[in-house]
């Protein structure tokens, strides 16, 4: 018997197609069926319908002057054109990139530099966002290549429509860059993952088949598209195994999740915890007929075992399944089946999904003995192309076997099934957004009275975690904890900004002079009374 913390997933054939190839290829089959619904904006696609569409929004690309290999972003909240521009941008042989709605001009203008991206899709406003007014100002003075914006829901959008060159689809390879997003990786500024139509497709389809889809099948997807949540395991399901998307509101909301299950007799819905935390406790709760669903899929993090068996029960989903991943692999490693126990799905990530291994590393990077912490690598077809423009990072990611090192530990079970227990690198993860500590840190160093800053992850019970910061200020300065954060409002995501301030004159250190953040958690932990959601996120 193999007692080495290492697993291969099943053997399973591989798409060598594009997600271009895969749509056409599944609306070819299903022309009739439902392909799209955006429950908010009243709108609703056969396959066919879909076609016809994401070709004439091809087409308005290709009038932008917009060539193959050529970058283009999308910056709003969920709905149809998000989904149709994803598709034109497969056909037109262009290279989508997903920009956080959340976002404030420090952190588009850094996006708008970095990607050179020739083109931004936006929304006007919504109720926490003026786009065109945050676009103008991360514009200000700067040096990028955008040479289009053009806002959703308005008569540019109609003209770029109405402008359009119509062509044959671009050729495209499968391992071509289909899609970038960006994450804070494992230091400094964001970075962008390069994936390619490979990685996609095939992470879709082990997604899709690890729920058991069948285009009888309707997702509703509550969670955010700019997200690989939403674009992999909702759009992109969609386009190679033919369920129906559902899109029930732009941005979360509990009762339109609710009701969009209702009356598209959604047979599966998607969230992170904090989600379907948020429909159990609605008023409204026991009045909506939840008697469609089987199945779910839950990640971003860890979920307790009473929100599970909640969720199984009252809402009808005893197909619940968990799934774990990371942006830089497409996303997800493993996951959990609807076949599994309860106990599988709470208390692990599942095991290693088709066509990809697993292993739990040493510092050498050799494989522990089952059931020894280490670092989880993974490797094979669902490994980014790298992070653009940054060689270096990349080869600290990616060694040289391929392996891509997650920065999470974990450990693996004599049944295959492995269990997340930390991360060695500090990124924050709340309600499933990526928050790296430096970026966050860099920031508030641009506060005037600030003279020094931590920020650490602490658990939290809903969030999974939320932001906390030790500050020292400068000599003579004085400043409240809402000081603070009035500060960071409207000028970074919403989800960064810290929700627990200490201030303090110094930070634990070790004699070497490095700073002990894991000592300033367990003191947060301890003087906070946290001790029950900490042990939640190591069960």
């Amino acid at each position: 018997m193999n007692m080495l913390s290492y697993s291969r997933g099943p053997d399973a054939p591989l798409l060598e197609c594009t997600i271009y190839e895969a749509l056409a290829a599944t609306a070819a089959r299903l022309p009739q069926s439902e392909a799209l619904v955006s429950c908010h904006q009243g709108l609703r696609y056969t396959f066919a319908e879909f076609m016809a569409a994401v070709e004439r929004v091809s087409a308005g690309l290709t009038g932008l002057g917009l060539e193959p290999g050529d970058r283009f972003g999308i910056w709003a909240t969920n709905c149809a054109e998000w989904v149709l521009l994803q598709f034109a941008a497969a056909r037109a042989g262009l290279v989508l990139i997903n920009v956080n709605p959340a976002y404030r001009a420090h952190e588009l203008a850094y996006i708008l530099k970095k990607s050179g991206m020739k083109a931004l899709f936006l929304a006007r406003c919504d109720s926490r966002s003026d786009y065109a007014a945050i676009l103008a100002e991360a514009r200000a003075g700067q040096e990028v290549s955008l040479r289009h914006a053009v806002c959703l829901h308005t008569e540019e959008w109609q003209k770029f429509l109405d402008n359009g060159i119509a062509r044959p689809p671009a050729a495209v390879h499968n391992r071509d860059v289909a899609n970038i997003q960006y994450t804070s990786g494992t230091t400094g500024s964001p970075k962008g993952v390069l994936l390619t139509h490979r990685n996609l497709v095939n992470n879709a389809a082990y997604i899709a088949d690890g729920m058991r889809y069948s285009p009888a099948d309707r997702m509703c997807v509550p969670v955010p598209l700019y997200h690989c949540f939403g674009a992999v395991a909702g759009a992109l399901i969609m386009a190679v195994r033919g369920p129906a998307l559902i899109l029930p509101a732009p941005t979360f909301d509990a009762r339109s999740t609710m009701a969009a299950i209702q009356n598209e007799r959604a047979t599966a819905v998607y969230g992170v915890p904090t989600m379907f935390i948020a429909q159990l406790h609605h008023p409204d709760f026991s009045t909506f007929d939840f008697s469609s669903l089987r199945a779910g899929a839950m990640a971003g993090a860890p979920c307790p075992i009473e929100v599970m068996r909640r969720v199984q029960d009252e809402m009808h989903c005893p197909g619940m399944t968990v799934i774990y991943g990371q942006t830089e692999s497409s996303p997800v490693i493993t996951g959990s089946t609807t076949d599994d126990s309860m106990e599988i799905r709470v208390t692990t990530v599942g095991r290693a999904f088709p066509n990809t291994e697993v292993k739990i590393a040493g510092p050498e990077g050799e494989p522990v003995s089952i059931g020894q912490q280490g670092e989880l690598y993974t490797r094979g077809y669902l490994v980014m192309l790298g992070y653009d423009g940054e060689p270096d990072a990349t080869a600290r990611a990616v060694d040289a076997e391929g392996w891509l090192h997650t920065g999470d530990l974990a450990v693996m079970r004599e049944d295959g099934n492995f269990h997340i227990t930390g991360r060695s690198k500090d990124m924050i993860i709340r309600c499933g957004e990526n928050i790296y500590p430096r970026e966050v840190e860099e920031f508030l160093h641009t506060h005037p009275q600030i003279a020094d800053v931590q920020v650490i992850g602490l658990p939290h019970i809903e969030y999974g975690e939320s932001v906390a910061a030790w500050i020292r200020l400068k000599p003579g300065e004085s400043a409240t904890a809402g000081d603070i954060q009035n500060f960071c409002r409207g000028k970074i995501a919403h989800f960064k900004i810290p929700q627990h301030i200490r201030f303090t004159d110094s930070f634990p250190m070790t004699v070497t002079g490095k700073i002990q953040k894991f000592r300033m958690r367990q003191i947060e932990i301890e003087e906070l009374g946290l001790a029950a959601a900490a042990a939640i996120k190591t069960a």
